[in-house]
């Protein structure tokens, strides 16, 4: 008798409690066919389900679909017999699957009636008519939109284009899986690469500029109307180099400037100086105020944003307009914008809202959690004023919507690559937030190597403020 409750014991425990552990070990084979050969939960979005298990003839049993694959793909990742998983898939994996903590009740009912188990459904913070917004307005070229809720940090759209299908990848016939992975990997576009959160980082250009003001204005020495150096060109201290400001346009009187009019204008040559004047350690210290540098899950990776190494004040001069070794994901970009919405308070982006059990019992809810206080609300106050400026009066007018005010920042990168290729070409930004007075929604838009020089459609006011505009009007409809 003592003998079989020790038994039972320990396999109560193991079925309870060491399942997930056991189930995310890639050296157990069995783990596979258990995944394919249960029905593994729904992913949801705005209470229909976007990825499903069906039931199969096959030895797996069920097979998983997704409907709508490449626009939820960055999001939803994929799930393959052959290749394991991806985003959510994989960062969820033990609650669709059904073996997570918080899902030992259901598992102990499973073993205790015999039942078959079942996986739990995880419900994201998408906003389909957003996210549907942004894939559309990016018409398939190369580039990302994030946009989240500033008050709350939920991911109401997080779009990276081009993209994939991950039904490709989820079939039970390891053959045509195989042909079907070798042709996203031999793709020029790339299509497996997560633009918005992962992967590749991007200069960010001009929307760096918001880190130098919040550096300033936070000092208490700066208002919006004080006046800063800003010379047509700004030789870089213990160097040859010069900076220019785009399009070689005057700032003003072209000595001097308000920083209003120079973050209107997009003028280079203030805010180099001002970092300048500033130093190193205040521009650093602001950017990992607004989440630079840190570790994060939303919960897939985030790659932190970083500033490079910065060996004198002329590479400072440079980084301080988002050039030299400045490089961020538009989930970052997006990050600062939604700081400066939300009174300067950072909320920890997620982008699942609740996990449930099979009986759709709730077993998990994501609390907003602040991340950081990057400024005080004055100073996010001004800032959003200015920004509105950039709108209004600057370089983001074509991010303007109808009744309604909207804060905003354009940025055109140079990539530093000169191969005589497309791939010269800069990155075309924007980010911002509306309305203005009562944000709902923050936005960061990447187009990469989208701006031409050649062409007419050069900058980021051109070309991502209009993606902006789209997504910030699904999100205010």
């Amino acid at each position: 008798m003592a003998m079989f409750v020790v038994l039972m014991g320990a396999l109560t425990w193991i079925q309870v409690f060491q399942a997930g552990d056991l189930n995310a070990d890639p050296r157990n084979q069995r783990a596979t066919y258990r995944e394919q050969g249960r029905e593994r939960g729904p992913i949801v979005v705005a209470g229909e389900p976007i990825v499903t298990s069906v039931p199969v003839d096959t030895p797996y049993s069920y097979l998983r679909t997704y409907a709508d694959g490449p626009l939820y793909a960055p999001v939803t990742g994929y799930s393959s017999i052959v290749f394991g998983q991806s985003g959510v898939e994989r960062a969820a994996g033990t609650v669709l699957n059904g073996t997570a903590p918080s899902l030992w009740r259901q598992r102990l009912g499973d073993l205790v009636t015999g039942r078959q188990p079942q996986g739990g459904s995880v419900e994201l913070t998408l906003d389909p008519a957003v996210q549907q917004a942004a894939w559309d307005a990016l018409e398939g070229r190369e580039g990302a939109v994030v946009a989240l809720d500033p008050a709350t940090g939920a991911v109401l759209a997080l779009v990276s284009s081009p993209s994939f299908d991950p039904n490709v990848l989820a079939g039970h016939d390891g053959g045509p899986v195989q042909t079907a992975w070798q042709e996203l990997l031999d793709d020029p576009g790339d299509p497996l690469v997560n633009r918005a959160i992962a992967g590749d980082t991007y200069a960010p250009g001009s929307t760096f500029k918001l880190i130098d003001l919040a550096a300033a204005l936070s000092t208490g020495d700066y208002d919006a109307e004080t006046r800063v150096p800003a010379p047509d060109t700004l030789a870089l201290p213990g160097s040859g180099a010069t900076i220019s400001n785009p399009s070689g346009e005057r700032c003003d009187d072209g000595e001097t400037a308000t920083l209003a009019l120079s973050l209107a204008k997009s003028c280079n040559t203030p805010f180099s100086q001002l970092a300048i004047t500033l130093g190193e350690q205040a521009i650093r210290d602001q950017a990992e105020a607004f989440g630079w540098d840190a570790e994060l899950q939303i919960p897939m990776t985030v790659t932190p944003g970083r500033l490079g190494e910065i060996a004198d004040e002329a590479e400072l001069g440079q980084a301080a307009i988002g050039q030299r070794d400045v490089r961020a994901t538009p989930m970052q970009v997006a990050m600062i914008a939604a700081g400066i919405a939300n009174d300067g308070e950072v909320m920890a982006p997620h982008v699942i809202a609740t996990e449930r059990a099979a009986d759709l019992t709730v077993v998990e809810e994501t609390e907003p959690r602040t991340l950081s206080e990057a400024v005080t609300p004055e100073v996010a106050d001004t800032m959003t004023e200015m920004m509105v400026g950039v709108v209004e009066n600057g370089t983001g007018w074509r991010a303007a919507i109808d009744g309604v005010r909207v804060a905003g920042k354009t940025g055109t990168s140079q990539t530093g690559i000169n191969e005589g290729t497309s791939r010269d070409f800069p990155h075309a930004w924007f980010t911002g937030f509306a309305p203005a007075d009562d944000p709902q929604v923050a936005v960061a838009v990447v187009l990469v190597n989208g701006a031409d020089p050649a062409s007419q459609q050069y900058s980021g006011g051109q070309l991502a403020a209009p993606i902006a505009r789209a997504v910030m009007q699904a999100a205010l409809r």
